[in-house]
């Protein structure tokens, strides 16, 4: 029993919080409550479709094809490909993480897939028109210019960085 108290002392603690904060009738609890509702509902309404499309782009997808255009021997077009697919995401994180580590047990090399969260995190198509609307296009271009390079060259670094161990290992916890 102690163990499994463990595995959740950060929901503990913020259920007692929660619990103070609307005995004492503190408008903060409140606010972070609706917060935490409202992400909630959002993680209930992506979560199953997510898991639903990994399962099926598990089984229809061969593990060969993933190997090839995004595993170790892909050439530069890889990032490209990795880009196409981070910036169709919708969701965001949410589903880039699983995504990731889908693509990770299907070959993908770790620096595509660290290339595939950071553009699932800075260029997905419809937090691009959300932006090139409001601050204009060419902003939106100068980020995008800038940040894609910057994207391929941290995922390069990290590959070299991590250990091939301790991403079995992330890729394990997920």
């Amino acid at each position: 029993m102690k163990t499994h108290l463990k595995d959740y002392w950060l929901f503990i603690i913020f259920s007692i919080l929660m619990a103070i904060g609307f005995s004492l009738d503190l408008s903060i609890a409140h606010g972070v409550f609706d917060n935490f509702y409202s992400f909630f509902l959002t993680m209930v309404k992506f979560v199953p479709a997510v898991f639903i499309l990994i399962g099926l782009f598990d089984v229809w997808v061969d593990k060969k094809i993933i190997e090839k255009h995004l595993g170790e021997d892909s050439g530069f077009l890889a990032y490209f490909w990795a880009m196409v697919l981070a910036s169709t995401t919708v969701g965001g994180l949410y589903v880039a993480f699983p995504v990731a580590s889908a693509l990770y047990k299907k070959g993908a090399s770790p620096r595509i897939i660290f290339s595939y969260i950071g553009t699932a995190a800075v260029c997905r198509i419809p937090m691009t028109l959300f932006e090139a609307s409001y601050v204009g296009v060419s902003f939106t271009a100068i980020r995008w210019l800038v940040s894609i390079p910057l994207v391929i060259i941290s995922s390069i670094i990290m590959e070299k960085m991590i250990a091939e161990k301790d991403l079995a290992n992330i890729s394990d916890a997920a």
